[in-house]
């Protein structure tokens, strides 16, 4: 039985008059459309990419190494702040990015990074990785970069959102919908606003309502969130762009620099840099 069959069965089931599901059918059959194609087909691609590349080494032996796009901390005696996302472990990889934080205050023989994961006794977990290392095999993306005073300025902040993170005990750690990693990184975008930063559509826990408010101003303080739990939502912002989730699955535009984001894929579009404007 196709998908309008099925749809006709459901809406003739509902205590309607006839002439209503009538009426209701044309928009119906659009919303389902569009969701096979924003949501069901990029999920889809995802998953048969993932099965055409196999899915690789084992996590006790993919690698973990630097990819090498830090300034060596040792001659570059500026402050350094990014925020990297990469594929997540094994199958998940299919819908969902990891995310974490890297800083280095102004002289700091070295970095700081943070990530919120599974393991350990606490889910923060400080310096567990190389700095900008793949995750498990995958190269990450950077999301975010600033560098020198302006870096230097949010450094104290970024520390000071990472202290008072609420979701920081044994046990609160939720893969699906959060909080997660990528919901760690969304409470310190949101902390420290002028970074302006934009998590991709991938990284899925993002719109946990890590503060408990399900409406919201949106991180850079240019639109709004509504989050249903982190299960569905909308964002509608400058920055952000507009976002549909559905079930943590992100669908959206970007408005800024025009693009559209898919659950599975990410975005396509005008190409950004990740430097701070």
């Amino acid at each position: 039985m196709d998908a309008n069959a099925v749809l006709n069965q459901w809406l003739l089931a509902l205590p309607l008059r006839r002439s209503h599901v009538t009426d209701m059918m044309p928009l119906l059959k659009a919303c389902l459309s569009l969701f096979t194609l924003l949501y069901l087909l990029p999920i889809g691609i995802a998953a048969l990419n993932y099965w055409m590349e196999g899915a690789g080494p084992g996590w006790r032996t993919a690698d973990r190494s630097s990819i090498g796009v830090l300034p060596s901390p040792g001659t570059h005696q500026a402050a350094v702040v990014r925020i990297f996302s990469a594929k997540t472990v094994r199958w998940r990889g299919i819908v969902a990015s990891h995310s974490w934080i890297v800083f280095k205050p102004e002289g700091a023989a070295s970095y700081t990074r943070y990530d919120y994961t599974a393991w350990g006794e606490l889910p923060i977990r400080m310096n567990g990785f190389e700095p900008d290392g793949r995750w498990f095999g995958h190269t990450p993306d950077v999301v975010f970069a600033a560098d020198g005073e302006t870096a230097a300025a949010l450094v104290p902040k970024i520390e000071a959102a990472i202290a008072r993170y609420a979701w920081r005990n044994a046990g609160d750690y939720q893969a699906w919908p959060g909080p997660n990693s990528n919901t760690f990184i969304s409470a310190i975008i949101d902390a420290v606003p002028e970074m302006r930063a934009v998590l991709p559509s991938t990284a899925v826990g993002k719109d946990f309502p890590y503060d408990g408010r399900w409406l919201r101003a949106t991180p850079s303080r240019t639109g709004l969130r509504l989050t249903l739990g982190g299960y569905g939502g909308l964002t509608i912002a400058l920055v952000e762009g507009i976002e549909l989730n559905i079930l943590t699955a992100v669908a959206g535009i970007d408005l800024r620099r025009p693009a559209i984001k898919l659950p599975g894929l990410g975005r396509f579009g005008m190409a950004v840099t990740p430097m701070t404007d």
